[in-house]
């Protein structure tokens, strides 16, 4: 009976990873790349179904292989590979749609969304809502000048579908509501608390209710809401630099994102 036991446990698990083996063509978005050996890539690959992904591109850099063309940053395609292991071999790649046109101030937002998958989300770790919000976002910087409020709406829709969401319109300890003419301490992972001045480190109330209304506007509200941004995303980024920051920074002369 045990040994019976024993062998129903290992067809089960022989049937499951012959279907971690296949994965069938799921939408995808290349997060970020880098050269493995001489010929091939290790890819991040941010999918609708599976979430963040690791997988390796054999021969991806091999002469002119039309896969490496389409294994770009902002670039739409299907993606299909096969392995059990944290580095399966991918096998498939199909386009399923135009390139994205992100160019100046634009383009390091691109690089700046990407990073922010690529260190906050768990690998593994399906997430369909920003898989969209990611993609809608991206769509809408091709055209729209209103950088800081895209960046901003989807700061705050990442936390919140990550589990990360912040209360703007209540105090942290009274629940009572945030009032526009007060200023407020920020605590991460806890919320506002009233200060009893201003400062460099309170925020108006004014730029936190603005900000959970999707409604900020003007340099100061602006200002202040970026800056609340950054510090919510550095405490979970733990310490991890991003590359599009500094790279802004350079090109422009001022702090991104």
């Amino acid at each position: 009976m045990k040994m019976f036991q024993v062998n129903r446990c290992w067809m089960l698990i022989k049937a499951c990873g012959f279907l971690l083996e296949n994965i069938s063509l799921t939408p995808a978005w290349l997060i970020h790349r880098r050269a493995w050996r001489e010929t091939s890539l290790i890819m991040d690959v941010f999918t609708r179904d599976y979430g963040l992904v690791s997988v390796l591109a054999k021969g991806a850099l091999r002469g002119k292989r039309t896969q490496a063309g389409l294994l770009q940053p902002f670039l739409p395609f299907n993606v299909f590979w096969r392995g059990r292991t944290d580095l399966p071999v991918l096998n498939a790649v199909e386009p399923r749609g135009k390139a994205m046109q992100l160019s100046g101030r634009a383009l390091y937002c691109g690089f700046y969304l990407n990073e922010l998958l690529y260190y906050l989300l768990h690998r593994h770790d399906p997430h369909p809502g920003v898989f969209e919000l990611y993609e809608s976002t991206l769509a809408t910087l091709q055209s729209d000048q209103r950088i800081e409020k895209l960046l901003r709406g989807f700061e705050l829709s990442l936390l919140e579908q990550m589990g990360y969401g912040l209360e703007l319109e209540h105090e942290a300890d009274s629940y009572t509501p945030l009032e526009s003419g007060r200023h407020y301490h920020f605590i991460v992972e806890h919320g506002a608390r009233p200060a009893v001045r201003p400062d460099a480190q309170t925020y108006s109330g004014s730029t936190l209710l603005a900000l959970a209304a999707g409604a900020v506007s003007g340099a100061d509200q602006q200002a202040e809401a970026k800056r609340l941004m950054r510090q919510i995303i550095n405490h979970y980024l733990a310490g991890r630099t991003l590359k599009s920051r500094d790279l802004f920074k350079y090109a422009y002369g001022k702090p991104g994102s």
